[in-house]
């Protein structure tokens, strides 16, 4: 081997442990409610930014775009105290940096108070409130073991009660109590270093949103993860839009 192949040699390997280096400074971050929507758009721009990313549906089998991203994928509802215990058990041991709540489910058909249906309200007070509570508890101890610290519940300006227009019982509210539940949170664990907000993902081209809507996914998520990574711990307990604004309650 000569002395130009030599330095060649060392040049590339130089680099590569450098994109090692990156990659491990980056961290693991999981998201639920990732096979589709909002969700994979958060898989896969985290993933061009060099996190390590685990995605979780609640039918893995059939999530086929999110398996393409090459993302680790978790079988996970967020609703069965079972499925999120069995999660724990399989990742304990993994540190986590970033957990963003995704998982949400919205109920239309209660926008009167004719039409609550309360099954349907139950639903979805345990997907979208008791969900991201659920799921933070039980990944707790890899929260504690990552880096950053950061946990973001996705949320709704809906949520809000200085904004409510009316409509929407079970959806509404379920936010609201998410909101809550992350001030109780952000509350308890600053003193450990945490920082946990809710975030506002705008209006949105989901299934959710509707193909009406102001956004598209990529604007959306791009938007968020600029939020989000310039987070600080006196950020914690807040509720951002998308963009960074602060929302009322």
């Amino acid at each position: 081997m000569n002395l130009w192949t030599s330095l060649m040699a060392v040049a590339l390997v130089s680099l590569s442990l450098a994109g090692v280096a990156k990659a491990e400074s980056m961290g693991t971050v999981l998201v639920t409610g990732a096979n589709r929507g909002l969700g994979l758009e958060f898989v896969q721009q985290l993933q061009s930014k060099g996190y390590t990313v685990i995605g979780t549906a609640r039918k893995p089998g059939q999530a086929t775009q999110l398996k393409a991203t090459g993302a680790q994928v978790e079988q996970l509802d967020v609703a069965s105290q079972s499925s999120v215990d069995a999660l724990a058990e399989r990742l304990a041991g993994v540190s986590i940096d970033l957990l963003i709540n995704n998982a949400g489910m919205a109920a239309r058909g209660d926008s009167s108070l004719e039409t609550v249906d309360y099954d349907a309200m139950e639903r979805t007070f345990q997907v979208n409130s008791l969900g991201p509570l659920r799921v933070t508890q039980a990944l707790f101890p890899n929260l504690q073991a990552g880096k950053k610290k950061t946990i973001v519940h996705i949320t709704s300006r809906l949520g809000s009660i200085e904004l409510s227009d009316g409509g929407m019982y079970s959806y509404r509210t379920s936010k609201t109590a998410l909101n809550q539940i992350n001030k109780i949170m952000s509350v308890e664990l600053a003193p450990q270093g945490f920082t946990s907000i809710v975030m506002h993902p705008g209006w949105v081209q989901t299934d959710m949103g509707g193909a009406g809507a102001t956004l598209t996914t990529s604007e959306s998520i791009a938007g968020m993860l600029g939020v989000i990574d310039g987070l600080t711990i006196d950020d914690t307990g807040k509720f951002y839009n998308y963009n960074g604004e602060m929302l009322p309650w």
